[in-house]
């Protein structure tokens, strides 16, 4: 671990050139998100201006943009904290892209990498990399590139020999090719950028970014002469990203955070990436950002929770979304899962399921539950799969995405209007990700958690941060559901799982499921997989998210299963080790073969 220099941070950006610039950019009222100022009066080229508004739309600088430009392009290192949705990618990617059309002599492909964007997801990744091309459409002598996992290294590597300009990477494809590749040429790196930093470290990088940077020689010990900028951004702020910050950052600018949140920086001691025990790095000193307690979320952002017993919580699910859909048509929707297994099962049941609520059982009076577009994305698809599915949501104007958390960082979908965390988000950052995935650059949206009885403590937990939610009124919402052609009324019901629409719905569902083998195969995986989740909360959370205050039958019976728990556990217990004994043998016999 090599040593660290005391060094005092700076939280105003009195001593920058270019402070008037980014005091008028600020002057705007508080909870606006669009700058009183326009990206020319930042000092950037007036071609990348024109960029800016033909290929992504924007007039004028987000209060982030207006802030962070002049600090970036004056040279100082920055950590910026600001809400999801504010326009921190072009914060970055204009000042750079400003640099380098500038540079003369002009650069070359042949010049190598002059800036690494590091980001934690493939699908960041490609979203960075869309942004780069729309931006150097003028610039066409500055070459745009990524490197990720899943991609073919043989191609990238001769990606990489041509030569890169900019180049925007996940953090162990990237450690990859600077050990392995020797045409990479980054003998003229200027800038290192962290793009959803905490996330980067959460995702288990954190040796991967050791070795990065001291391959690069991009640790803080006075090696690289002032001439390397690193910028970290980050939509909340951990001790792990405090420890990076220190490791990475030369006397930076701080933005999005208030001077009660910085401290002197002591000397001598040093803590590491790698550890997963966030105790471990507070006890290791140099720290630099104080717990502040609240997240930033936008304002404009509507935040709903429902209470919603276990064993109706599929029913309630599957008639929010009917509700939604039908409410307006045009609407995009994000629901995330905590499990791979989890998507797929949702994924192929709203697919695949049909329901005539009327009572009429003839197979042609049975229509599609939800007749949306229905996507799904999670770690364990194909590569090609995943990009796909980015695509095409994207682009779509009314649609639904199923999703793990690897939809939760930085990704930007176009007019998403509503996010629904139908398993816990767990800590309260990862909530503040998953709901910032709609209310972006000033738009409007709504989010839903859902919570079972035994779990409502959490939402004492949210407010702790400053996340205050309201109840969504899910019993007007299923009252809006006529059954047999009778509307119902909400006084006649006590308990939402006794509900004659949810009944209606859960025997139709549990019907369904029972009779295709495929889905009840998914959903038996999706059930044990969800209860081993279940158990990975840590912490204060704990306390909150217990199984063993979890009735196991209701459980099943949010996968829509009628078989008994123990049966349906010991089905998968005995199908796994048939797999693991069929894939030993054949590991034995590929063994043999070779001998």
């Amino acid at each position: 671990m090599l040593k660290q220099k005391s060094k005092k941070l700076t939280p105003t950006t009195e001593e920058v050139s270019g402070e008037e610039k980014t005091k008028k950019s600020s002057s705007s009222k508080d909870g606006e998100i669009f700058a009183d100022c326009s990206f020319s009066s930042l000092g950037l080229h007036a071609g990348l201006c024109d960029q800016l508004k033909e290929r992504l739309g924007f007039e004028v600088p987000t209060q982030v943009q207006a802030q962070a430009i002049p600090i970036v392009l004056s040279g100082r290192h920055v950590l910026v904290n600001a809400a999801t949705g504010s326009g921190k990618t072009i914060a970055y990617l204009a000042p750079i892209i400003h640099h380098l059309q500038k540079m003369d002599p002009r650069i070359q492909r042949s010049d190598g990498t002059f800036a690494l964007v590091l980001v934690p997801t493939r699908e960041l990744c490609m979203q960075v990399y869309e942004i780069l091309q729309k931006l150097l459409h003028r610039f066409h002598w500055i070459v745009p590139g990524y490197i990720m996992g899943g991609e073919n290294r043989s191609k990238e590597k001769a990606r990489l020999r041509k030569g890169i300009s900019i180049l925007v990477a996940t953090p162990g494809r990237l450690l990859d090719h600077l050990k392995n590749t020797s045409s990479f040429l980054h003998t003229k790196l200027r800038w290192i950028v962290f793009d959803e930093a905490d996330r980067i470290l959460e995702l288990g990088f954190g040796k991967e970014i050791e070795e990065i940077l001291d391959i690069l020689g991009s640790r803080q010990d006075g090696s690289d002469e002032g001439k390397r900028q690193n910028l970290l951004l980050s939509a909340t702020l951990n001790e792990k990203v405090n420890r990076l910050a220190k490791i990475s950052l030369d006397n930076p600018v701080l933005l999005g955070l208030s001077e009660r949140a910085v401290l002197e920086t002591p000397a001598g001691r040093s803590g590491s990436l790698e550890s997963d025990n966030d105790e471990d790095l507070e006890n290791a000193g140099d720290a630099i950002i104080a717990p502040t307690g609240d997240y930033r979320l936008p304002t404009q952002l509507v935040q709903t929770y429902a209470k919603v017993p276990c064993g109706s919580r599929l029913a309630v699910l599957l008639s929010v979304l009917k509700h939604l859909f039908e409410k307006e048509p045009s609407n995009k929707i994000v629901v995330f899962f905590s499990t791979c297994d989890a998507v797929d099962f949702h994924y192929t049941l709203l697919s695949e399921f049909r329901w005539a609520p009327y009572g009429l059982q003839e197979a042609e009076s049975k229509q599609k539950f939800l007749r949306c577009k229905t996507f799904r994305l999670h770690g364990n698809m194909q590569q090609e799969d995943r990009k796909k599915t980015f695509q095409t949501f994207k682009e779509e104007k009314s649609a639904l995405l199923l999703s793990t958390d690897v939809s939760a960082r930085g990704l930007d979908f176009p007019k998403v209007r509503c996010i629904i965390q139908y398993d816990s988000p767990g800590e309260a950052t990862e909530y503040v990700h998953r709901v910032g995935r709609t209310a972006r650059l000033d738009k409007r949206g709504d989010s839903l958690l859902f919570l079972q009885p035994v779990e409502i403590d959490y939402l004492k937990d949210l407010e702790k941060h400053g996340v205050s939610l309201t109840e969504y009124p899910i019993v007007k919402v299923l009252d809006s559901f006529p059954l047999r052609g009778q509307k119902f009324h909400a006084q006649k019901f006590v308990a939402l799982d006794t509900h004659p629409w949810v009944l209606s719905l859960q025997k139709a569902l549990e019907s369904f499921v029972s009779t295709e083998a495929n889905i009840n195969k998914l959903a038996k995986s999706a059930y044990c997989s969800w209860t081993r989740a279940y158990t990975a909360h840590r912490g204060e959370l704990k306390r909150i998210f217990m199984v063993k205050k979890l009735h196991i039958g209701h459980v099943a019976k949010s996968f829509a299963l009628k078989e008994q728990p123990s049966l349906v556990v010991k089905s998968f217990q005995k199908k796994r080790k048939r797999d693991q004994g069929q894939k030993g043998l054949g590991k034995k016999r590929k063994v043999s073969g070779k001998t």
